[in-house]
């Protein structure tokens, strides 16, 4: 669904992640009005993430007038993934295992929640989010947005849309429109070793794939001795994309 001119302001949610912080500095490119939100749940590599979130923002916001500052919305998950490795961080998906080890059940219905009501509290029609047409879990899917698209707007409040604008696209498609962002600065790590990358879990592997892919070099600083310029771990996982 594209854009709509008339409305002033996209809202996208945003992790520290490649796409979603492309998403934000294309939106930008295109005239846009970016609204840049974040859901703080305290999970493990947040007290990382956050921080990356910030000086990447920062960055795009010297060039971008249209760039509003960001809000962090606060949702808590401790009573749903009790004990789970996203919380407590302990035995992380690795490199070498498949994408589904790194799911969180329900995760993208209780993103959008959260932020989609907070959009229309604050007026905000459009909400877009960086979800890839490869993604392959259920709640990434067009029907899944479409329908809690249609149950928020049942609900109370002005119609709010929901986006998907690469959700047509692959990594290294969206990759090419990452080109003069300063991707250096956004974080992929679901185990990071004091505030750098670890180099070595599922989400590194796959940071590292679309960087080679892309046919960048990697401006990853990694953790221990996988720091610098193209830097990967021992084991890389060769179906990342």
């Amino acid at each position: 669904m594209p854009f709509s001119p008339e409305a002033p302001t996209v809202a996208v949610m945003l992790s520290g992640g490649l796409d979603s912080a492309i998403l934000v500095g294309h939106l930008l490119r295109g005239g846009q009005t970016v609204q840049p939100i974040y859901v703080q749940s305290n999970l493990f590599w947040q007290h990382a993430e956050l921080p990356a979130v910030q000086a990447y923002l920062a960055q795009l916001g010297e060039e971008h007038p249209g760039l509003r500052s960001l809000v962090v919305l606060e949702l808590p998950l401790a009573d749903l993934y009790d004990g789970h490795w996203s919380l407590t961080g302990a035995d992380p998906p690795d490199a070498l295992t498949p994408d589904d080890a790194v799911y969180l059940p329900g995760r993208n219905l209780l993103l959008l929640v959260k932020a989609g009501l907070w959009c229309q509290l604050h007026g905000i029609g459009q909400l877009a989010l960086g979800v890839l047409g490869t993604n392959p879990f259920p709640d990434a899917t067009a029907e899944f947005f479409d329908a809690f698209e249609a149950a928020l707007n049942g609900g109370a409040g002005p119609a709010l849309r929901i986006l998907r604008p690469f959700g047509a696209l692959k990594k290294c498609q969206v990759m090419e429109w990452g080109r003069g962002l300063p991707l250096e600065l956004t974080f992929s790590c679901i185990a990071p070793v004091s505030g750098l990358h670890c180099g070595r879990c599922n989400k590194c592997a796959e940071r590292q794939a679309a960087f080679r892919q892309g046919n960048w070099l990697d401006p990853t600083p990694y953790a221990g001795s996988q720091v610098g310029e193209g830097g990967r771990p021992p084991t890389m996982h060769p179906g990342k994309a």
